[in-house]
């Protein structure tokens, strides 16, 4: 690869940090402090997988130059392996260059998606089932794992809410774009009449914490209930009440009094929803603090940008023409079902150059 790219993607910063990493391993106490520890290796494993990404791609770009000096050189005409290898090279550089975007403190966490349907009845608990499959889609595009962890049905079709838990390099970093109001318009298929609707559902994602980050709930802040399960979980889901629902009532760093809630209905016992619920609840006010500390942040900046994630921010047209746009960016694409199979990394990729510039 060019200078100009080593510049750009600092290989050497990145080698650097993870040698120093490693050199904590050295440490005959290392593993006293085992989330320390663990955390360490988290860390080591990210920067050993972009090093490996990195190597990936100057294998492929020192073959495309190989090749066309073959080519020149030789008189041999090469355009056949030439192609197949800028084919392998190209989704590289726009994976790393992806990558190398992501440098927020919790960027490289997993990540937990909650989907609610707004108002519109059928139509729009349909639209948010849709957008739980558009995202389990783009989590096994990437090879990470998805795990349902509440899913409520629709009256008629759809889901009243649902939650997803998305596990993988990187996916609260990715993912972050995603929080927001998405707009569907179609011709409903519950409309006898064929009307046109337009329907809202909301997406807000926040990153799944773990034993690193210490979240203090009181238990006179907490109450918790049970209830019978009514979503995809195992058989025993509707006989018992092994879903559970956690509510904190309390008062955040700024002095704002906040209800959260969090539920989880998919394990197949009251105590495994517990335990996953509260990894929710805590992930949803450590996301409600981060607000308050970004929103300080861009007080003192002058900043005019909205921390919220109520706004509209992508409309889906499947008739009278198809397009996506991504409002924040103007990022448009008229391949709708690409967009609902998961193919998100433009309006991503989009999403995160606009916050660097």
């Amino acid at each position: 690869m060019s200078p100009r790219s080593e510049a750009i993607f600092d290989p050497e910063g990145r080698a650097k940090k993870k040698a120093e990493l490693e050199q904590k391993r050295l440490d005959p106490n290392y593993w006293d402090d085992p989330e320390a520890a663990q955390a360490t290796e988290k860390e080591i494993s990210i920067e050993k997988g972009w090093l490996d990404a990195w190597d990936a791609v100057n294998t492929h770009a020192e073959n495309v130059e190989t090749l066309m000096l073959m080519e020149s050189e030789e008189g041999e005409d090469l355009q056949e392996e030439i192609q197949a290898e800028l084919a392998a090279l190209v989704p590289l550089v726009d994976d790393l260059e992806l990558k190398s975007l992501l440098s927020s403190p919790d960027d490289h966490r997993d990540a937990i998606l909650t989907i609610n349907p707004g108002a519109g009845g059928t139509e729009s608990q349909d639209w948010a089932d849709m957008l739980v499959r558009m995202y389990s889609r783009w989590g096994e595009r990437r090879g990470y794992t998805v795990q349902l962890l509440e899913y409520q049905d629709g009256d008629v079709a759809g889901i009243k809410s649902a939650s997803l838990a998305i596990r993988g390099d990187h996916a609260y970093g990715y993912l972050k774009s995603e929080s927001g109001v998405h707009r569907l318009v179609r011709i409903s298929p519950f409309d006898s009449s064929g009307r046109r609707h337009t329907s809202f559902s909301s997406v807000f994602v926040y990153p799944e914490i773990d034993d690193t980050i210490d979240v203090d709930i009181r238990p006179d802040q907490l109450e918790m209930q049970t209830f019978r399960s009514g979503g995809k979980g195992g058989q025993n889901v509707n006989k018992v009440e092994t879903g559970v629902r956690l509510i904190w009532n309390g008062e955040l760093s700024d002095g704002s009094q906040e209800r959260v809630v969090a539920e989880c209905t998919e394990e197949r016992s009251q105590l495994q929803n517990r335990d996953r619920a509260m990894t929710m609840l805590k992930s949803r006010i450590y996301q409600l603090e981060l607000a308050i500390q970004e929103a300080a942040k861009n007080a003192v900046e002058g900043s005019k940008k909205k921390i919220e994630w109520g706004s509209q921010i992508r409309s889906y047209v499947f008739q009278p023409y198809t397009m996506v746009n991504d409002h924040r960016t103007e990022t448009k694409l008229t391949d709708v079902q690409s967009v609902m199979d998961g193919d998100l990394d433009d309006f991503i990729k989009a999403f995160l150059m606009s916050e660097v510039s």
